[in-house]
């Protein structure tokens, strides 16, 4: 194999493009929230997003959504949803790793852009910055496998009954 041909087939990963592509904050309780003395309680959920936007560059679009509510009681002090995307040149990647790779590896890089949105964006509400814990996408990615493959064993053995 001539050296221009394994130069053909070497894995690429490459980041061509980080950005917002959606951003929404609503304080409906504005102005009288800022005067609650209780501490907020927080539902924060997580949506991880990938899909091949063009097949014939490896041009794939991967994106990170959170929503986070804080709520006083039952009023809701803030709603704020960012979702981070990306695109993102995959080539030559074995089949086998692409799902790791957009599961793991995409939304670790999201990550770090995603928590500073949040946290501007609920400073500039007038609330203290919301700084999101760090996530193990590898332990979720695990997870949701093995309930996958355990959804699916149940589902053959009630066919074969």
């Amino acid at each position: 194999m001539s050296e221009q041909n394994q130069e053909a087939q070497q894995p690429v990963f490459a980041i061509q493009k980080l950005y917002v592509k959606d951003a929404s904050l609503e304080v409906p309780n504005a102005p009288f929230v800022f005067a609650e003395e209780q501490q907020p309680e927080f539902n924060i959920q997580f949506r991880n997003n990938a899909r091949q936007v063009s097949a014939e560059n490896g041009f794939y679009e991967g994106s990170l959504t959170v929503t986070a509510e804080a709520k006083v009681e039952d009023r809701n002090v803030f709603l704020v949803e960012v979702t981070q995307a990306g695109l993102f040149q995959i080539e030559n990647v074995p089949e086998a790793e692409m799902d790791p790779l957009l599961g793991i590896g995409v939304p670790s890089i999201l990550f770090p852009y995603l928590r500073e949105t949040i946290s501007d964006l609920t400073t500039r509400a007038g609330f203290p910055p919301l700084l999101l814990q760090p996530i193990n996408f590898e332990a979720i990615y695990l997870q949701q496998r093995a309930q996958q493959a355990a959804q699916q064993t149940e589902a053959n053995a009630q066919t074969t009954h």
